[in-house]
């Protein structure tokens, strides 16, 4: 059985009726006539936010601009070809700043309109996203090789911000051999197929630190795209890491340490004082997550 892995990024854009844009599924779409937020597939190399500015002009003749990350979520459908496909989605708010209305070109929908969300059938995820009752299915999964398939590699990740009552910061340690070897970072990494963002992050929390906290907001997104990291195996990789942070807070800590299901990526785990963390070598991705938080 063919499984396939995506990432996409889509928008929520209202108008002042409270109408939401969406298209319809053209016949070479996978669900001709069902209609879906604008978005689509995250190119190698492309930060998430580019993509969701990409797709609305590509599908809908509209240029936006971003107001917010709303959500990040993760689903399987089985497609006409009886294949099975996991999409990673990063739901943005956004806004119309120019741009005329018109239907997307030869693509994979054919109208864009400006509707009420009860009065036309939606993809899933779609109806999910706008609160419209919709009817939930199951895919099972088979049991997967976790063997890493030739070419450029794309990797969907969930990463904590995550702190305690004290307020003291949780970093790991990335393994000498993996790409950011010896730096400090957030705890986190990819999803596993079938899983959410906040699924896999649970995991991975546990996994490299032995702790357990609850999301309490989602931070925004983030990329790498580094197309001559190298691989524990010293092969070039071309690799394009797609993120999404979330600030945690972890409300009962203990120790942390790595448990065995980290794998070989994390070599340490921490507490650390805001002062102490500034004495630390830290990953462009911790960084990052400590200014948002400010």
């Amino acid at each position: 059985m063919k499984i396939r892995r995506r990432a996409a990024a889509y928008g929520v854009c209202r108008d002042t009726g409270g109408r939401v844009l969406l298209t319809r599924g053209s016949d070479a779409s996978a669900f001709p006539g069902l209609w879906s937020l604008p978005g689509g597939g995250i190119d190698h190399g492309e930060h998430p936010d580019d993509t969701v500015v990409r797709e609305f002009a590509e599908e809908s003749g509209l240029a936006v601009r971003i107001a917010g990350v709303r959500s990040a979520t993760a689903d399987l459908a089985r497609l006409p070809d009886d294949s099975i496909e996991h999409t990673d989605r990063i739901i943005y708010d956004v806004e119309v700043i120019g741009g005329e209305l018109r239907p997307e070109a030869d693509g994979t929908s054919d109208l864009a309109a400006w509707v009420a969300p009860d009065d036309v059938p939606l993809l899933p995820f779609t109806a999910d996203v706008l609160g419209v009752p919709f009817e939930a299915y199951v895919v099972d999964l088979p049991v997967m090789s976790r063997e890493r398939p030739p070419g450029p590699v794309q990797r969907f990740g969930a990463y904590a911000l995550a702190s305690d009552p004290d307020g003291r910061i949780l970093l790991t340690r990335i393994s000498d051999g993996y790409p950011g070897g010896g730096l400090w970072h957030l705890p986190g990494g990819g999803t596993d197929l079938g899983e959410t963002p906040e699924q896999g992050l649970a995991r991975e929390l546990f996994e490299e630190t032995s702790q357990r906290g609850r999301v309490v907001g989602l931070l925004g997104t983030s990329h790498r795209y580094d197309p001559s990291a190298l691989g524990p195996e010293g092969v070039p990789i071309d690799w394009h890491v797609i993120r999404v942070l979330y600030e945690v807070r972890v409300d009962e800590p203990t120790a942390a340490a790595v448990t065995e299901g980290a794998g070989g990526s994390t070599s340490e785990a921490a507490w650390f004082t805001p002062d102490q963390v500034a004495g630390l070598s830290l990953t462009e991705l911790s960084r990052d997550a400590l200014a948002r938080k400010g």
